[in-house]
Formats: structure tokens, sequence, C-alpha cells
């Protein structure tokens, strides 16, 4: 089983930490990664598009000229989709982009980023976090002892996840705190560092299993 360090905000070590080999030690499906990351991106497209067909564009009641007699085309309206200024054929309509994936499918594809995160040494484990006031500065310092410099993602518990946390973090740029029931793969994969308190990674070995 993997075994790491869990520190504390001081970043000195509290005791190591033995990670479920299940979880956290798997061989990372690159296919399933992908599948998950593109069902995330797809939910999150609002699908707002629109263009308007002949009904719903402006004018062209009246029929342009009489059907028979003027050697031209017959034509019912100038807002036909041939005519300048007409209605659009097959064009993009509100819908939305989200599909389905399977439970297990979820699952494994974030067993796989944990694990990759854990294989290439980005993962770090923390007891816990608490902030006493709302300063930037506190979560810098954090940070810095724990030495998860560049873009890093926290996960913590919603009960972690206070008040004081998410001010002190908010304004730090490529840093975004997140509780472990709300973290996505797409966001695992986006941070170089992922930063776990032991109760996110507790709740992880729980609802992966």
């Amino acid at each position: 089983m993997p075994k790491i360090a869990l520190l504390n905000q001081a970043g000195d070590k509290v005791k190591d930490l033995v990670l479920n080999d299940d979880i956290f030690g798997i061989e990372p499906n690159q296919q399933v990664v992908y599948d998950v990351v593109n069902c995330q991106r797809a939910a999150m497209r609002q699908g707002t598009h629109d263009v308007k067909n002949r009904s719903e564009v402006r004018g062209g009641g009246k029929k342009p000229w009489r059907q028979k007699g003027t050697g031209r085309a017959r034509q019912g309206s100038i807002r036909a989709p041939q005519w300048r200024g007409g209605g659009i054929v097959f064009g993009p309509t509100p819908r939305s982009y989200a599909f389905k994936l399977n439970k297990k499918v979820k699952q494994l594809g974030m067993k796989s980023v944990l694990s990759y995160k854990v294989k290439n040494e980005k993962f770090v484990a923390v007891d816990t976090i608490v902030f006493e006031s709302r300063k930037t500065k506190d979560f810098i310092k954090f940070l810095d002892n724990v030495k998860a410099n560049g873009k890093t993602l926290v996960v913590c518990t919603k009960d972690e996840l206070t008040e004081n946390a998410i001010s002190s973090a908010r304004n730090i740029a490529d840093v975004f705190l997140t509780s472990c029931d709300n973290c996505s793969v797409y966001e695992i994969l986006c941070f170089d560092k992922l930063v776990i308190t032991e109760k996110a990674v507790a709740y992880f070995e729980e609802v992966l299993k």
C-alpha cells in the first residue's frame, strides 16, 4: 500500500499515512480519464446558441410576386432560407450537451487521477486546515510550509471548508479550495499539486471502495 507523510499546517511530519491501494495505488486508465473529463466538460457547456428559422425571422408576410406569368421562379416569402435575411436551415438551437456515464466508470476515473498524483509525487496530505482569521498571507504561508508551489488544488471536507478558509484562499492566483464531495476529475487534472486533508482521504476511501 502507498505510504506518504502526513503533515501539519506548519509543514512538520505528524505520522505516516497509509493509503488504500485500491483507491490511490492503481494503474491509471487513460481512456476512462478521457471519457470522464469529456463528460464533465460537455456538462459545463451552456448550449444557449440559437438561430431563427423562417417562422421566427421578422417580415415576409406578403408574397413577393404573383405565382405565374412573371418569368421568375415562384416565391412565397422573402424570408425563405434562400433569401438574404431569410431564416436559417438546420442551425443550432438551445440544447444540453450533457451525457451519462456509468457510476463505476466515474469512480475509476477518480481513482485513476488520485493514483496518478500519488505516483508522480504531486500529492500532499495534511492533517487538517484551520484558519483563525481571513488573511490571504496565512494561506500562502500554509502552502509554502507544505511545499505546494504553482497551481494547487486544496481539497477538504465540508466542515473544514470554513468562511475563513474560503476568504483566505480566494484571492490567490492558481490556487483553488474545494470540498471533497464537490471535487471533479477535471479539476484535479487542471492543477499541478493536490493538497488533501486526512478527512478528505478517508472520504474518498469510503465512497470509492
